[in-house]
């Protein structure tokens, strides 16, 4: 899908993308997904997941998986080019969409606004939410080690995400708006979604189902989940 694109290119179509972005809160939320990619290194085959919860209460319904090949270089700031396809395939598979999407990358936290979830989330026309385990951009103050707590991140003055403690003694994540979400609403869905882990549930679900995917204890396809699992 991209693998043809020059990194100049690239930086172009974010640019046109973001003019794209829009903002609104969602209004009902009963399932929220989270999605993860999995690889062998320098291997060209990705290994894409979307695990469907229902929330608040974090029962697993569902899951989907796919693999996509893909040689886009992976370079900070683009993983959009290398992950979203694959990622497209597997919401595909999912025929009753969830209400918001958790990525494990960023929003609008980034430099042109279009980290991994702002570009999955307009190509899809999907309310989605960045929750990344690394800071790629912005001025970021330390939340206090407390459990929830978090601070603004801003570039410029302008408030871009949050990084959120989602353990005690655990470096924090880094939370934003993706995309057709506020930047409150997602610090509190995500705040939601946290429970005896540093990475909240929709994403560390979904990076544990891409890892058996990838080591062949599951298969391709979307999967109903029989007997649901609470995951807290």
């Amino acid at each position: 899908m991209y693998d043809h694109y020059s990194f100049e290119e690239a930086t172009a179509y974010q640019i046109q993308l973001a003019r794209q972005l829009e903002f609104l809160p969602v209004q009902k939320i009963e399932t929220i997904a989270g999605a993860d990619i999995s690889f062998n290194k320098n291997s060209s085959t990705m290994f894409a997941g979307m695990v469907i919860l229902s929330y608040p209460d974090m029962i697993l319904k569902s899951f989907a998986l796919e693999t996509y090949e893909t040689n886009f270089p992976y370079k900070p700031g683009f993983l959009g080019f290398k992950e979203v396809p694959a990622l497209l395939k597997v919401w595909e598979l999912i025929s009753s969409k969830p209400d918001v999407v958790v990525l494990d990358g960023n929003g609008i936290l980034h430099p042109r606004r279009m980290g991994v979830a702002s570009h999955f989330g307009i190509l899809a026309n999907q309310a989605t939410i960045g929750c990344a385990k690394s800071l790629l951009y912005g001025e970021n103050h330390v939340p206090e080690n407390r459990k929830l707590s978090s601070t603004e991140i801003n570039s410029h003055g302008e408030t871009l995400g949050f990084a959120l403690r989602t353990k005690i003694n655990s470096a924090p994540v880094f939370v934003s708006a993706g995309y057709l979400i506020t930047a409150d609403q997602s610090l509190d869905i995500i705040k939601k979604c946290t429970g005896n882990y540093r990475i909240p549930e929709p994403t560390r679900m979904a990076h544990n189902m891409v890892n058996d995917f990838r080591t062949g204890k599951l298969k391709a396809g979307f999967h109903e989940v029989q007997a649901p699992l609470t995951l807290f």
